[in-house]
């Protein structure tokens, strides 16, 4: 089973941008998204965004994520 997780973009260098979640730091591709910039919140899934979230319902999966653990 795979996971995909939101993560906030922190950084955005050329295709690539450095995103966290929960304290993580992670490098991954942005070429699969439009318009995204630091601060906005993406789904990542085998080390690519695939998908720009709605920064609220990033949150509240963040917040579900952290309950379970």
């Amino acid at each position: 089973m795979c996971l995909a997780i939101p993560m906030k973009i922190l950084k955005i260098e050329g295709d690539k941008a450095i995103v966290s979640s929960s304290g993580v730091h992670r490098n991954i591709g942005i070429s699969f998204v439009k318009n995204v910039k630091p601060g906005d919140y993406v789904i990542v899934h085998a080390g690519f965004a695939i998908e720009k979230l709605d920064p609220a319902k990033a949150k509240e999966t963040l917040k579900l994520l952290e309950e379970i653990q």
